[in-house]
């Protein structure tokens, strides 16, 4: 089974570099500002966590788009994540997978919302988590 390095620098502050032995790009992240001595529009933690949803959302409906020859013009998705305070401690509370899929015409829109449907719960990232995601699809055709 694969693994997945991922290093982690601390560089000033509240600031750090992600990075990875096999990937040429390296990710500034830092403390979010609505945290203590936070920085704004830096990747965060919470940004980061709410991205490997939503970026598993998507190749993973790739993979079954394509294995199921589903027709598709094209996908973009949105997630959010609730942060609330519960017994003294931060948590996240909730996740919300809006993805927007464009079909064609003779594509049966049911058949597209299964297969995100089945995305979402194949998904590797999520099927790790024991917060609640709630998956909004909206399917278009064109």
């Amino acid at each position: 089974m694969p693994t997945y390095e991922v290093n982690l620098k601390w560089t000033e502050n509240r600031k750090g570099i992600l990075s990875s032995p096999v990937l040429s790009q390296k990710i500034e992240v830092v403390t979010p500002p609505e945290f203590n001595k936070g920085i704004p529009e830096i990747w965060s933690p919470e940004h980061l966590f709410v991205a490997a949803i939503n970026s598993c959302l998507m190749t993973t409906f790739l993979a079954i788009a394509e294995n199921s020859k589903l027709e598709f013009q094209s996908f973009e998705s949105i997630a959010t994540c609730s942060v609330e305070k519960t017994d003294g401690k931060f948590q996240i509370t909730e996740i919300v997978l809006k993805p927007k899929l464009i079909i064609s015409i003779s594509e049966k829109p049911e058949r597209a919302r299964r297969i995100i449907e089945m995305s979402e719960k194949s998904c590797l990232i999520s099927a790790a988590l024991k917060t609640q995601i709630r998956l909004e699809p909206e399917i278009l055709i064109n």
